[in-house]
């Protein structure tokens, strides 16, 4: 039987804007040899981030992934790039968008012995130095449960900490390579308890076969080891060779799990179909200012 893609509904079509922002951020990102999860995760909302609000998420340690996760567009394979003068162009990106917020984040490196934790540490270190008044979110991967490498990246105390869990606990296995739904939520903790003034975040996609309980057992796990802010986001699959999407949530079901996830006790939710971890990341930063004048104080 031939494959059918569901039809997109009406709520999950977005605008193209391709305007001098949208083209200036192209052309520098390549003249800096740098790359983006936007264009290798085939992010939906890159015009809106690239040519409104001038805002991208960056991704070092090259575009090749050593794991092949079934939902993931970014290519797979053993990576050849090892590149120590990235921090430096990515803070000179930085400096030249003049943002106050970005986000960095990498593919899984599970060929390096730190899983790339030093080069995330240099980089938040050389960001800071060109651009101190920007903040700093970082999305790593779970360094294979190597506990110092984390220990690197907090050292380095990024503004947020963010690692994603993907999807729920029955679903983990299914949806991710070599990731377990329990050592991303010890992750998160060891990150709390290495730096508690320091926010974290964490990620789920859904359509991939989960029940809406499995979405709020999730929130009760993320809470239950601290974690601050949580989004949620439509599943959307990149082609027919991965993942298949069982369903698609309507705004007003992604409105009640916001909802869900507030009662619960996270300081954001940012729930909504084309959600994803990173996006409208700017916005979430009164939430973690708020979250680390809480700790301090205690």
């Amino acid at each position: 039987m031939a494959y059918e893609y569901k039809r997109k509904p009406e709520w999950l079509k977005t605008k193209l804007t391709v305007n001098e922002n949208f083209r200036e951020i192209k052309k520098m990102m390549r003249g800096k040899t740098l790359h983006t999860v936007c264009e290798e995760a085939k992010c939906p909302n890159i015009h809106e981030c690239w040519a409104v609000h001038r805002t991208a998420t960056f991704m070092i340690l090259g575009d090749i992934c050593t794991r092949a996760c079934r939902f993931c567009a970014v290519k797979t394979g053993l990576p050849t790039e090892l590149d120590r003068q990235e921090p430096e162009r990515v803070a000179e990106a930085v400096e030249q968008m003049g943002l106050k917020h970005t986000v960095i984040t990498s593919v899984a490196r599970d060929d390096l012995k730190d899983g790339g934790a030093s080069i995330f540490a240099e980089t938040i270190k050389a960001v800071r130095k060109r651009n101190p008044q920007t903040n700093v979110e970082v999305l790593i991967p779970d360094f294979q449960g190597n506990w110092d490498a984390l220990k690197t990246v907090m050292d380095a105390r990024p503004d947020v900490l963010n690692h994603n869990l993907e999807t729920v606990r029955r679903r983990s296995d299914r949806v991710r390579s070599k990731a377990k739904y329990e050592r991303s939520l010890e992750l998160l903790k060891r990150a709390k308890e290495l730096q508690p003034d320091i926010p974290t975040k964490s990620s789920i996609m859904i359509g991939v076969g989960e029940e809406w309980d499995e979405i709020l057992e999730t929130m009760d796990d993320l809470r239950g080891v601290d974690c601050n802010i949580m989004t949620i986001g439509q599943y959307l699959q990149p082609t027919k060779k991965h993942l298949k999407l069982e369903k698609y949530y309507t705004p007003q079901e992604f409105a009640e799990l916001k909802k869900e996830g507030m009662k619960r006790g996270f300081d954001h939710v940012e729930s909504g179909p084309l959600v994803r971890s990173s996006y409208h990341a700017h916005e979430q930063v009164a939430a973690a200012k708020g979250t680390a004048a809480r700790a301090k104080a205690q």
